[in-house]
This record gives structure tokens, sequence and C-alpha cells, in this order.
């Protein structure tokens, strides 16, 4: 599987980016049928960095309530958000990733 595939997108929060310029750390959303070592060749290949570290979590999808009008009718529902996977990568001392142009940073 290519990389395209494997990294979905990149996450940006508040906790990411305090943890991008203390520890090295980057979080991305990946497919959730890839494993670690996957993970850690496709960052590797895309943004020629090392990856000394892979941490994934599962994350369930949330139930959400919904209001549907249909034909004058008021409805409500029930319905769910998808499952996803989240890859959290340590790279080594020195390297960095520009995710906002995604690719190494110098």
């Amino acid at each position: 599987m290519s990389y395209q595939k494997i990294i979905v997108r990149p996450l940006f929060t508040e906790k990411m980016s305090r943890l991008e310029d203390e520890e090295r750390k980057y979080a991305f959303q990946v497919d959730k049928r890839v494993n670690k070592i996957e993970i850690k060749r496709a960052i590797e290949e895309k943004f020629d960095v090392v990856v000394t570290k892979v941490a994934t979590m599962n994350r369930l999808g949330k139930e959400k309530n919904m209001t549907v009008r249909s034909g004058g009718r008021t409805i409500r529902t029930q319905g769910f958000r998808s499952s996803w996977k989240k890859a959290v990568v340590t790279l080594k001392e020195g390297d960095a990733i520009d995710l906002i142009r995604g690719e190494a940073a110098e």
C-alpha cells in the first residue's frame, strides 16, 4: 500500500502543536488496516525523516442524535460517526516536519 493511501490526513490540535515543539511528536489519521511498521515506512518515505517510535490508537465512532425534517414532520433519529485510527510518531533528534507545506523542515 502506498503512503498516499496509508496517511489520511495530519491532525492539528493545540496539544499536538505543543508536542511537536517540545517532543518532536506528530499525529496523523491513518487507514484502519495498517500496522506500525507500515506507518513508519510511509512517514519516512513521504517526509524523508527518521521515525524512532510509533503509537497507534483506534478511536471508536460516537453515537450522535439528529433531527430530520421530512414531509412537514420532524423526526429524531440516531446515527454514528465513523471509527478511525490515530498514529503518533516520534522523530529522531534534529528532524522535523512542516505539516502545512507537507515536507521535511530544515
